[in-house]
């Protein structure tokens, strides 16, 4: 599990989003984050059978999405090479269209990794189970504000200020990825979310 300060990343979609006049949703930032930190660190981007571990060379993030027929994960092809209002359009049909039950099983079967995002719903942190064959797995939780030392010049007077941060945990098939692996990618992820314009090159 690792904090992630949301601050940087919250300020930029609101510019993205008034600048093109479209909505994308903190949740199309992590998917392009996690596909960065994948080719940073792609012993994560892999799965595990009997006889080998397959590792990736694209980033196809499968998203949880709840359904009246249970979850299912319809995958963002390629998002490692799609920009935030590509993954952001992406997304919204993939999930209107898994509501309704019309994904084709090659839209939700595979995948490489997967997020699935709690945070609308109130939590904070949880551990998400493995979408096996692959071997990680993100859980996102809820963005919240906490009051932090201010360092910045005007600190002695206003001693504190508001700051927003998420939690995110990673859960890795041990057999494919482990901890400090797993702690390298989390860093890369950080590093993205935390520095959001890399997210937009």
């Amino acid at each position: 599990t690792m904090e992630v300060d949301m601050d940087a990343l919250i300020a930029l979609r609101a510019s993205v989003n008034e600048a093109q006049g479209t909505k994308t949703s903190v949740n199309d930032y992590v998917i392009k984050a996690c596909a960065h930190a994948l080719i940073e660190v792609p012993a994560c981007n892999s799965s595990w059978t009997d006889e080998h571990v397959r590792q990736y060379e694209r980033a196809d993030i499968s998203i949880a999405v709840n359904t009246d027929r249970g979850l299912i994960t319809p995958i963002v092809f390629g998002a490692d090479t799609k920009n935030i209002i590509e993954i952001a359009g992406n997304v919204r049909e993939l999930a209107s269209r898994a509501k309704q039950g019309k994904l084709k099983p090659d839209e939700f079967i595979g995948g490489t990794f997967t997020v699935s995002n709690l945070g609308m719903f109130g939590l904070k942190q949880f551990s998400a189970i493995i979408n096996q064959p692959q071997a990680c797995i993100l859980a996102i939780g809820a963005t919240s504000q906490t009051a932090a030392p201010n360092e910045g010049r005007d600190a002695a007077e206003r001693p504190f200020v508001a700051k927003s941060s998420m939690l995110v945990s990673l859960s890795a098939d041990h057999r494919v990825v482990d901890g400090a692996v797993g702690a390298q990618w989390l860093q890369s992820f950080k590093r993205h979310m935390e520095n959001p314009i890399l997210l937009l090159l």
